[in-house]
């Protein structure tokens, strides 16, 4: 990669800085964690690489939701090892409840949803997020919607609870949808593809 000094340098900067829950804002921390899990996701990739799924790296044995690629404390923040499950599960969506930070985090693979081009930043963060939702929910390779049927993203499944707080999940697709989706709609998950999104 030819921007790795660049990448180093930003990741250095992104240890050294960890958020201050007392003096930062709330949209400047979220801003922060998205951009750290996405440029350390990078760091992993790019160190081991060739690689044909994120699922590849890690530990020797894998224990499922245990001892994954995403438990390897391989980073610090603020001095602390960190790691990109603590990131995501503990910080993400302990501390925020805001559902399109799944549309925002990028897990290298083809079936995620596609890295932003720019940093997200606290300034510009509902606009970015509200980009990237409308993005994610509309790509036809990650969702296929019509007004009867859904098939969508095992990112729906999986973090389910976090679309449903303030209603359906056909309810949480439509404020995205180009699509108006019937409330009876049959829904379904489409497989996800963890090969890497090169």
């Amino acid at each position: 990669m030819k921007d790795k000094s660049q990448l180093e340098e930003y990741l250095a900067s992104l240890s050294e800085q960890a958020p201050d829950r007392q003096t930062w804002s709330e949209a400047e921390q979220l801003a922060y964690w998205i951009n750290a899990y996405n440029a350390f996701t990078i760091k992993l990739i790019i160190y081991h690489y060739p690689v044909k799924s994120i699922r590849d790296i890690g530990p020797k044995l894998n224990i499922p939701l245990i001892r994954t690629v995403w438990h390897l404390e391989f980073f610090e923040i603020g001095g602390q090892k960190a790691s990109l499950d603590e990131i995501e599960h503990a910080i993400l969506r302990k501390e925020f409840e805001e559902p399109r930070i799944h549309f925002a985090i990028n897990c290298a693979s083809i079936s995620c949803p596609a890295l932003a081009r720019e940093a997200y930043t606290a300034e510009r963060l509902d606009e970015q997020l509200e980009y990237a939702a409308r993005r994610f929910v509309n790509d036809s390779t990650k969702n296929r919607i019509q007004p009867g049927k859904v098939e969508i993203s095992e990112i729906f499944s999986w973090f389910k609870g976090d679309f449903t707080k303030s209603g359906s999940l056909i309810d949480f697709l439509n404020r995205y949808s180009d699509v108006k989706i019937h409330p009876e709609a049959r829904m379904g998950y489409l497989p996800y593809d963890w090969n890497l999104n090169e």
